[in-house]
């Protein structure tokens, strides 16, 4: 096998010219670990606040940094310690975030955090899909305890995370109201909102009594958000945690989700999506030689769906 393999890496924080494409010493799979070749990745909006140096007292990475944590790809050697893995197996996975990630040609990554790529979906959707997907999955049934029945408010319906919460939360059973802008009303209702707010035109902060708010974007929003609840609902955060007080003043629950890896949620996942319950919405894909051009595109903040990024 060979000793080197392409990636993107950062040598230091700051701008997207801080990234560069260069040979890397191959990963080297740990006895617990999976190497895999990597066909596609995808880019989140974490992938930029890492490179950036936004979440450098949060996670102690080691600099140079390999960037990424979304993948499809194919399994092409098993550590010492994995059991039911074998090379040929197409997996996916959101890795863990401290370990040098998926902009690359391979990945040493945990058996524990990937599952079976679902066969419905093609490399590129495959990749799209475990960090958003796991980050609605564990804010709306690990965190908020989301129940059939409940009215539950998600902000910004139309992007990565807003995709995949609107459609777990429809097979929860629950009635879905989201925010967006007019040009996304249409994807947002086929993705299967009840109610789609187009904050251009409408204000949700008018809402009353949901059980449930779930905030991607924080500051004014979430401010906004904690009168739209009912006394003893509540919301769920991926942005910045909610003050205590605050919450504890309106009579609500809060709640802040930081993803996590979870190869056993992901395989649930992948069978919904197989079932034909998750659709993968796509806006872009880039080459690997294009990255910089990739996080241009995310940090615009007005991505529909996943950027995807096709590395072999």
């Amino acid at each position: 096998m060979n000793t080197t393999h392409l990636a993107a890496v950062i040598h230091r924080y700051g701008d997207a010219d801080v990234i560069s494409l260069e040979q890397r010493p191959m990963p080297q799979p740990g006895p617990d670990d999976v190497l895999v070749r990597i066909h596609a990745a995808s880019v989140n909006p974490v992938d930029w606040k890492i490179r950036k140096g936004y979440l450098k007292d949060m996670l102690p990475h080691q600099l140079p940094l390999t960037l990424g944590w979304d993948f499809a790809g194919e399994i092409v050697a098993v550590g010492t310690q994995v059991t039911g893995w074998q090379i040929g197996d197409a997996v996916f996975a959101r890795p863990d975030i401290v370990r040098d990630g998926s902009y690359a040609e391979y990945i040493a990554v945990r058996a524990s955090e990937i599952a079976r790529k679902p066969a419905s979906l093609n490399w590129q959707e495959a990749a799209a899909v475990p960090l958003v997907a796991l980050t609605a999955w564990q804010s709306l049934f690990e965190m908020a305890q989301l129940q059939a029945g409940e009215r539950v408010l998600i902000h910004a319906g139309a992007g990565g995370v807003g995709n995949f919460a609107i459609q777990l939360a429809k097979v929860r059973g629950a009635h879905v109201i989201t925010t967006t802008s007019t040009a996304n009303v249409e994807l947002v209702k086929s993705l299967g909102a009840d109610e789609v707010i187009d904050y251009t035109k409408q204000d949700f902060s008018t809402l009353r009594d949901l059980d449930v708010v779930f905030d991607t974007l924080g500051g004014d929003i979430q401010l906004k958000s904690l009168a739209t609840l009912r006394r003893g609902g509540r919301i769920v955060t991926i942005a910045s945690p909610v003050d205590a007080a605050l919450a504890a003043q309106h009579g609500v629950t809060p709640f802040f989700c930081f993803v996590q890896p979870n190869g056993p949620q992901l395989a649930e996942i992948g069978q919904l999506a197989d079932a034909g319950k998750l659709r993968v919405v796509i806006d872009s894909v880039f080459p690997l030689s294009e990255i910089r051009a990739a996080h241009a595109r995310s940090e615009t903040g007005r991505a529909r769906g996943k950027i995807v990024i096709q590395v072999s």
